[in-house]
Parts: structure tokens; sequence; C-alpha cells
């Protein structure tokens, strides 16, 4: 069994619940698909634990925005970039900070095993391109083209924080369209499978998600963590909007 995790945002409690329960499944292989910066409170202990924790990391879009620049984000998002970047600058402690800036800067933005591909965002552009479930009605090509794009069956993504799988119908299925398992059965068609968020759920679900990798089956799992702890957290930074803890109560 593999653990696929991604867009952790900073959200200690989040990765720490979601570590905890793939501790307790006794899975040993944890992938990480990027983002485990922005937004949050917490990025150093963070990526602390991902470095730690995981045995494939990959680059996302506030990843690549801390360790370069955040283009095309917004007000709360790019402060959020800036900040984290500061604060992992201003770290006392050398061998820490060089440690997380190396991890940082060595995150690569796709990866191949097999039959699977890894990625943030989406198989033709890994790191910045959005696939969202309402794209098999306002942008089927856009999904298709990335199908086309795709040498294996199976590509794990995340980025928008909703999980579920596409198919090249174009189709979305989402986790509870799957039954009470929550489980998509592998074949022979391409799809691509969203793993959700870890630290920033956007499907209208506060809690955290993760999918675990089965030999013929992807699990979607979703579990419930103290988002008073990182909300405080948020409100507490004077660098940090508000919002960013708000949103999480309403899992968008």
């Amino acid at each position: 069994m593999i653990a696929i995790i991604s867009d952790i945002h900073s959200n200690l409690e989040a990765l720490k619940t979601v570590l905890g329960d793939i501790e307790r499944r006794k899975i040993d292989t944890i992938y990480c698909l990027g983002d485990i910066v922005g937004y949050g409170p917490e990025p150093g202990p963070c990526l602390d634990l991902v470095l730690e924790r995981t045995k494939m990391s990959l680059c996302g879009n506030h990843d690549h925005a801390v360790f370069f620049e955040p283009v095309n984000f917004n007000l709360p998002a790019e402060r959020a970039a800036f900040w984290t970047r500061t604060t992992l600058e201003e770290d006392d402690d050398d061998a820490r900070r060089n440690r997380r800036w190396t991890f940082l800067g060595g995150l690569n933005p796709r990866e191949e095993s097999g039959d699977f591909l890894f990625v943030h965002g989406s198989p033709r552009k890994p790191i910045n391109e959005y696939l969202f479930p309402d794209d098999i009605y306002s942008a089927p090509q856009k999904l298709l083209a990335n199908f086309d794009r795709m040498e294996q069956l199976t590509c794990f993504c995340g980025h928008t924080h909703v999980p579920g799988v596409f198919v090249d119908d174009p189709y979305f299925e989402t986790p509870d369209e799957m039954g009470d398992g929550h489980r998509y059965t592998i074949g022979d068609e391409k799809i691509i499978v969203n793993v959700g968020s870890v630290g920033q759920p956007r499907d209208r679900d506060p809690r955290a998600a993760y999918a675990v990798l089965h030999e013929d089956e992807v699990e979607f799992v979703r579990l419930e963590y103290n988002i008073d702890v990182t909300a405080k957290k948020i409100r507490e930074n004077p660098h940090l909007d508000d919002f960013l803890g708000a949103r999480l109560y309403d899992g968008k």
C-alpha cells in the first residue's frame, strides 16, 4: 500500500492527524504531491515531517512560489508566501534552515513509476494547471488534452483540493459516488485521480483528505482534526489573512 497526500498548506494539525492514520494502517510508503507550504501557520514543522516521513515529494505551485516568486497569486496567498519565506530564512538553527531550503529547492515537478504518473497540477502542466470537476462540462478539451499527454494509465494529482477520479469520457466521479467504501477500482482505462487536500479541503467537507493506493484500488480517506488549533494560529498571525482560517471550517 502507498499513502498519497497533497496540499498540506502548513496545516500541522491536519498533517499530524493524517500521518497518525497512515501509521495506524501500517503503511510504510508515503508520497506527497506538493504544496507542503503556503496559506497556513506552520510551514517549518510541516516541511520537517514531510522530509522525514515521505519516500517521494513533488513541487507544488506554493512550494515553487516560496522558493522563487508568487506569480498570479491573490493577495492573501501572496502575503502568506512571502511570510513563509521570511520565517524559513530567519530560523536561528542553521542546520535546520539549510535542510529545509535544500529539500524545498530540490522538489521535482513530476515522478513516474510503472503505470503511474505523479504530479501536483496536471499531466501537461505539472505544477500549476487546475483540473476542476466542472471542466467535464466547461472545458472537456482541456481534460482530453491531458489524457492525451499521459503515457501511463493512472495519474495522481492534487492542486484543486477536490478529491475524485476523472475518466476520459470525460467524467468526474466523487468518492461519495463510489459507495460506502469510497474506493475506485483501477482498470485498463486512463484515469486522473485527485487525492484531495490534507490541510485545506475545498469540497465543502472540512475533514482532512488523502488517498491510499491498494493493489488495484484507490481508497479515499477523510479524517476529522482540530480545526480550532490551526484557525487560532492563523488569526494570531498578523501576516496571514483571517479568511485562511475561517475557510477551514467550511471546507472551501
